[in-house]
Protein backbone atom coordinates (compact mmCIF):
# COMPACT_ATOMS: atom_id res chain seq x y z
CA UNK A 1 0.00 0.00 0.00
CA UNK A 2 1.16 3.69 -0.65
CA UNK A 3 2.28 5.68 1.80
CA UNK A 4 -0.83 8.12 2.53
CA UNK A 5 1.99 11.27 3.38
CA UNK A 6 3.06 10.49 -0.44
CA UNK A 7 0.30 10.61 -2.23
CA UNK A 8 -1.22 14.04 0.12
CA UNK A 9 2.70 15.35 -0.72
CA UNK A 10 3.16 14.28 -4.08
CA UNK A 11 0.07 13.32 -6.09
CA UNK A 12 -1.96 15.72 -8.53
CA UNK A 13 -4.09 17.71 -6.83
CA UNK A 14 -7.03 17.27 -9.42
CA UNK A 15 -7.53 13.65 -7.96
CA UNK A 16 -8.63 12.71 -4.77
CA UNK A 17 -6.52 10.95 -2.70
CA UNK A 18 -8.55 7.92 -2.98
CA UNK A 19 -8.49 7.81 -6.61
CA UNK A 20 -4.87 7.89 -6.55
CA UNK A 21 -4.53 4.85 -4.26
CA UNK A 22 -6.93 3.05 -5.94
CA UNK A 23 -4.66 3.84 -9.71
CA UNK A 24 -1.92 3.01 -7.72
CA UNK A 25 -3.29 -0.44 -5.92
CA UNK A 26 -4.69 -1.42 -9.73
CA UNK A 27 -2.00 0.47 -12.36
CA UNK A 28 0.61 1.20 -10.03
CA UNK A 29 3.89 -0.58 -8.34
CA UNK A 30 5.06 -0.63 -4.53
CA UNK A 31 8.59 -0.18 -5.65
CA UNK A 32 9.64 3.28 -7.03
CA UNK A 33 12.36 1.29 -9.08
CA UNK A 34 10.29 -1.18 -10.26
CA UNK A 35 10.58 -1.54 -13.92
CA UNK A 36 7.95 -3.37 -16.29
CA UNK A 37 8.73 -4.44 -19.89
CA UNK A 38 6.52 -5.76 -22.26
CA UNK A 39 6.82 -6.82 -26.06
CA UNK A 40 3.39 -6.66 -27.07
CA UNK A 41 1.59 -8.72 -25.15
CA UNK A 42 4.42 -10.24 -22.97
CA UNK A 43 5.53 -9.26 -20.67
CA UNK A 44 9.76 -9.63 -20.66
CA UNK A 45 11.06 -11.02 -17.46
CA UNK A 46 14.13 -8.29 -16.69
CA UNK A 47 16.65 -8.21 -13.14
CA UNK A 48 15.09 -6.24 -10.22
CA UNK A 49 17.06 -2.95 -10.14
CA UNK A 50 18.57 -2.28 -6.96
CA UNK A 51 19.47 1.57 -7.33
CA UNK A 52 18.50 4.22 -9.63
CA UNK A 53 20.92 3.70 -11.87
CA UNK A 54 20.50 0.28 -12.66
CA UNK A 55 16.90 1.43 -13.38
CA UNK A 56 17.82 3.96 -15.59
CA UNK A 57 20.39 1.82 -17.53
CA UNK A 58 17.61 -0.90 -18.01
CA UNK A 59 15.00 1.14 -19.70
CA UNK A 60 17.67 2.57 -22.13
CA UNK A 61 18.47 -0.78 -23.04
CA UNK A 62 14.59 -1.54 -23.83
CA UNK A 63 13.14 1.70 -24.48
CA UNK A 64 12.62 2.02 -28.08
CA UNK A 65 12.57 -1.96 -28.65
CA UNK A 66 9.91 -2.34 -26.17
CA UNK A 67 6.88 -0.82 -23.98
CA UNK A 68 8.63 0.23 -20.50
CA UNK A 69 7.21 1.38 -17.47
CA UNK A 70 8.41 2.68 -14.50
CA UNK A 71 7.66 3.36 -10.43
CA UNK A 72 5.13 3.65 -8.41
CA UNK A 73 2.70 4.44 -11.09
CA UNK A 74 4.25 2.63 -13.55
CA UNK A 75 4.68 6.05 -15.84
CA UNK A 76 5.18 5.33 -19.63
CA UNK A 77 9.49 6.09 -20.03
CA UNK A 78 9.60 7.23 -23.26
CA UNK A 79 6.70 10.00 -23.01
CA UNK A 80 8.48 13.15 -24.54
CA UNK A 81 12.10 11.21 -25.29
CA UNK A 82 12.50 11.42 -28.85
CA UNK A 83 16.47 12.36 -28.74
CA UNK A 84 19.57 10.74 -26.85
CA UNK A 85 20.30 12.16 -23.27
CA UNK A 86 16.46 12.93 -22.24
CA UNK A 87 16.14 9.56 -19.66
CA UNK A 88 16.13 12.01 -16.45
CA UNK A 89 16.31 10.06 -13.22
CA UNK A 90 12.64 11.87 -11.96
CA UNK A 91 11.41 8.68 -13.16
CA UNK A 92 12.63 6.58 -10.14
CA UNK A 93 12.43 9.42 -7.75
CA UNK A 94 9.01 8.28 -5.60
CA UNK A 95 7.50 11.46 -5.02
CA UNK A 96 8.49 12.58 -9.08
CA UNK A 97 7.08 9.97 -10.29
CA UNK A 98 3.73 9.67 -8.13
CA UNK A 99 3.57 13.58 -9.33
CA UNK A 100 4.01 12.82 -13.15
CA UNK A 101 2.44 9.89 -13.36
CA UNK A 102 -0.90 11.08 -11.30
CA UNK A 103 -0.80 14.29 -13.59
CA UNK A 104 -0.79 11.95 -16.62
CA UNK A 105 -3.43 9.88 -15.45
CA UNK A 106 -5.66 12.53 -14.34
CA UNK A 107 -5.38 13.64 -18.36
CA UNK A 108 -6.25 10.13 -19.19
CA UNK A 109 -8.95 9.92 -16.50
CA UNK A 110 -10.40 13.17 -17.92
CA UNK A 111 -10.25 12.04 -21.84
CA UNK A 112 -12.67 8.77 -20.85
CA UNK A 113 -14.62 10.66 -18.40
CA UNK A 114 -15.30 13.21 -21.22
CA UNK A 115 -15.95 10.62 -23.46
CA UNK A 116 -18.71 9.41 -21.46
CA UNK A 117 -20.30 12.64 -21.08
CA UNK A 118 -19.25 13.42 -17.17
CA UNK A 119 -21.51 11.11 -15.99
CA UNK A 120 -22.56 11.65 -12.16
CA UNK A 121 -24.61 8.28 -12.16
CA UNK A 122 -22.74 6.05 -9.09
CA UNK A 123 -23.96 2.92 -11.12
CA UNK A 124 -21.86 4.17 -14.20
CA UNK A 125 -18.39 6.12 -12.45
CA UNK A 126 -16.65 2.69 -11.95
CA UNK A 127 -17.03 1.77 -15.30
CA UNK A 128 -15.50 4.53 -16.24
CA UNK A 129 -12.85 4.23 -13.78
CA UNK A 130 -12.29 1.32 -15.16
CA UNK A 131 -11.51 2.22 -18.42
CA UNK A 132 -9.60 4.72 -17.66
CA UNK A 133 -7.60 2.34 -15.80
CA UNK A 134 -7.06 0.26 -19.31
CA UNK A 135 -6.49 3.38 -20.60
CA UNK A 136 -3.30 3.86 -18.77
CA UNK A 137 -1.99 0.18 -18.91
CA UNK A 138 -2.54 -0.02 -23.00
CA UNK A 139 -1.91 3.86 -23.54
CA UNK A 140 -5.03 3.59 -25.93
CA UNK A 141 -9.20 4.61 -25.31
CA UNK A 142 -11.23 4.25 -28.27
CA UNK A 143 -8.59 4.29 -30.52
CA UNK A 144 -7.09 7.93 -28.96
CA UNK A 145 -3.34 7.60 -28.35
CA UNK A 146 -3.98 8.72 -24.51
CA UNK A 147 -1.07 10.03 -23.45
CA UNK A 148 -0.37 12.10 -26.25
CA UNK A 149 -4.04 13.54 -26.45
CA UNK A 150 -5.40 16.82 -25.96
CA UNK A 151 -6.51 17.54 -22.04
CA UNK A 152 -9.94 18.03 -22.58
CA UNK A 153 -9.97 20.91 -19.40
CA UNK A 154 -11.05 20.43 -15.71
CA UNK A 155 -13.83 18.01 -15.89
CA UNK A 156 -14.87 16.73 -13.00
CA UNK A 157 -13.54 13.57 -11.48
CA UNK A 158 -15.83 11.70 -9.35
CA UNK A 159 -14.58 9.36 -7.06
CA UNK A 160 -15.30 6.31 -8.24
CA UNK A 161 -16.47 4.71 -4.89
CA UNK A 162 -15.35 1.32 -2.87
CA UNK A 163 -12.36 0.07 -4.94
CA UNK A 164 -13.82 -2.85 -6.79
CA UNK A 165 -13.14 -6.97 -6.18
CA UNK A 166 -10.84 -7.62 -9.42
CA UNK A 167 -13.39 -8.74 -12.16
CA UNK A 168 -10.91 -9.73 -14.79
CA UNK A 169 -10.23 -6.15 -16.13
CA UNK A 170 -6.24 -5.79 -15.14
CA UNK A 171 -6.07 -8.78 -17.42
CA UNK A 172 -8.45 -7.70 -20.14
CA UNK A 173 -5.82 -4.65 -20.19
CA UNK A 174 -2.70 -7.23 -20.29
CA UNK A 175 -4.22 -9.22 -22.92
CA UNK A 176 -5.42 -5.94 -24.87
CA UNK A 177 -2.44 -4.20 -24.22
CA UNK A 178 -1.54 -2.46 -27.81
CA UNK A 179 2.06 -3.63 -29.78
CA UNK A 180 3.48 -0.81 -30.09
CA UNK A 181 6.01 -2.24 -32.30
CA UNK A 182 2.87 -2.71 -34.71
CA UNK A 183 1.47 0.75 -34.28
CA UNK A 184 1.80 2.92 -37.44
CA UNK A 185 2.36 5.86 -35.72
CA UNK A 186 5.08 8.62 -35.68
CA UNK A 187 7.62 8.43 -32.54
CA UNK A 188 6.24 11.56 -31.75
CA UNK A 189 2.73 10.29 -31.04
CA UNK A 190 3.92 7.16 -29.33
CA UNK A 191 6.02 7.34 -26.29
CA UNK A 192 7.23 4.01 -26.60
CA UNK A 193 9.42 4.98 -29.75
CA UNK A 194 11.97 7.16 -28.62
CA UNK A 195 15.34 6.13 -29.52
CA UNK A 196 17.47 3.73 -28.08
CA UNK A 197 20.50 5.45 -27.85
CA UNK A 198 20.20 7.82 -24.04
CA UNK A 199 23.32 9.15 -22.81
CA UNK A 200 23.04 8.47 -18.90
CA UNK A 201 26.43 9.74 -18.58
CA UNK A 202 24.90 13.60 -17.21
CA UNK A 203 23.16 11.72 -14.65
CA UNK A 204 26.32 10.22 -13.30
CA UNK A 205 25.85 6.73 -14.89
CA UNK A 206 29.27 4.78 -15.74
CA UNK A 207 29.36 3.48 -19.19
CA UNK A 208 30.50 0.38 -19.77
Amino acid sequence: MVDAALIKECSDPGLKPAIVEQFIERAGAPDPLAVTVRSGNRVILVPRPKTAEEALALIRDNLGRNTVRVGITQYPAGLGIVEAGQLKPDLVDACENMRMGTALFAKVYRIVTKWYGNPTDNDVLPQVFDDAIIAWQTGYFEGTAVFRAEDPGQAKLADPVPAQEDDGTSERAELGATDDSDAAQDIADDPNKAGIRIDLSGIGAQEK
